[in-house]
């Protein structure tokens, strides 16, 4: 399988890079045929998602070839084949245009050509259920169009919030040669803990695309469950870019870190946008852990003040770092006094402990051993009831 091809080079080189700083992996940037028909190929999807999630018989119908088939079950049949006819009339007596509790996502994309095959999430979380689609889909006559689809259901905790983590596109520590990458530790911890109490995670960064990971460790039972997990490195490779996130659909962000996240996310004017917004007009959760506090130091409010202004805020601290290295000397900025400087009250613990602040609906940790209690204090909040203030 060709996603598979893609996760072992993926992985090659990401080894080859961490194993010598001296060598500088080309960078490709998402383009040509194969990008151009996954852009139809998601509205082709996204035609079918939405319209079976707001009773569109028309939208769905666009979704799919005249003669496609689908394959489903109920109760007495296991192999049930249904006409796309059939399936969009079971749309046609509900309320048009409104939502009817389904709530999908594309999980991912493989193009061979003028075919491909494709994986949606469906939740019904007020069913407990979470259906994963199949789909084969074909360029016919210009069109991609959607020519079979089958189904499997399961029980699941998952609730349809979510929570947008944000990462790095730099490889590379500024003018260095010496390789960036985001905490795949620090990904998979909070990741994980989110996931099992019932979220989902998007990812962003400031181009999109494919990110580099850093501190991958294949003896670690968790590294291991995720660098295999197909869908999750998917979303790694095709981060969403600002303009494709809609704020009101986040309940938190949070700024993973690594030594790349010193690079490219803090001067981001649209992902501070996204941040702001969440937390200010949303009423969601700003947070971070280690070099990702980085990325919060530019934040302002609506009035002009910096967001860690009079806050308890935790990092990766200056004291720590190596200040004579020639990664360093490549910061921007030092994450400790910036925020000092910015009225902050920087804290944290001992070294390779966990160590969280919780200031309001701000919430940040020292280092990677503090991405599962960020994540847990996160999850804390969103299910007390009611919102604290800022």
């Amino acid at each position: 399988m060709k996603l598979l091809q893609n996760l072992f080079y993926l992985v090659l080189i990401t080894s080859i890079v961490f194993a010598s700083g001296q060598v500088k992996a080309q960078i490709t940037k998402g383009s040509g045929p194969d990008t151009a028909a996954r852009g139809h190929i998601l509205s082709a999807l996204n035609n079918y998602i939405t319209g079976s999630s707001f009773n569109s018989p028309e939208q769905i119908k666009n979704a799919f070839h005249p003669e496609a088939r689908l394959i489903l079950q109920n109760d007495s049949k296991s192999f049930w084949s249904v006409e796309v006819n059939e399936y969009t009339s079971w749309f046609k007596n509900r309320k048009q245009g409104r939502p009817n509790g389904r709530i999908g996502e594309v999980l991912s994309i493989d193009v061979e050509g003028k075919v491909a095959t494709a994986k949606v999430e469906i939740l019904l979380p007020a069913k407990q259920r979470r259906y994963v689609d199949m789909f084969l889909l074909k360029e016919i006559d210009g069109q991609w169009q959607i020519i079979s689809k089958t189904a499997g259901v399961e029980s699941s905790v998952q609730n349809g919030e979510r929570i947008l983590f944000i990462v790095s596109n730099a490889h590379f520590h500024g003018e260095l040669e010496r390789p960036a990458g985001a905490s795949f530790s620090e990904l998979v911890s909070a990741y994980h803990t989110f996931k099992i109490n019932g979220y989902t995670v998007d990812f962003v960064s400031p181009e999109g695309g494919a990110v580099p990971l850093a501190y991958i460790n294949t003896s670690n039972e968790l590294h291991k469950q995720y660098l295999y997990d197909e869908d999750f490195m998917y979303a790694l490779k095709y981060t969403k870019r600002p303009e494709q996130v809609l704020p009101e659909n986040y309940k938190a962000v949070h700024y993973i870190g690594g030594s790349n996240a010193m690079y490219g996310v803090a001067e981001n004017e649209a992902i501070q946008a996204i941040s702001m917004e969440i937390y200010e007009k949303h009423q969601g959760i700003i947070s971070s852990v280690c070099h990702g506090t980085a990325g919060i130091v530019h934040l302002k409010n609506q009035d002009g003040s910096y967001l860690v202004s009079g806050k308890r805020i935790s990092g990766y601290p200056d004291e720590w770092e190596n200040p004579n290295a020639a990664y360093y000397q490549q910061f921007p900025f030092q994450i400790e006094k910036i925020i000092e400087r910015r009225n902050g009250d920087f804290r944290y613990g001992k070294k390779n402990t966990s160590y969280v602040e919780v200031d309001g609906r701000v919430i940040t940790g020292q280092n990677f051993q503090s991405s599962e209690a960020v994540a847990l204090k996160i999850i804390e909040q969103l299910q007390a009831a009611g919102n604290l203030a800022p």
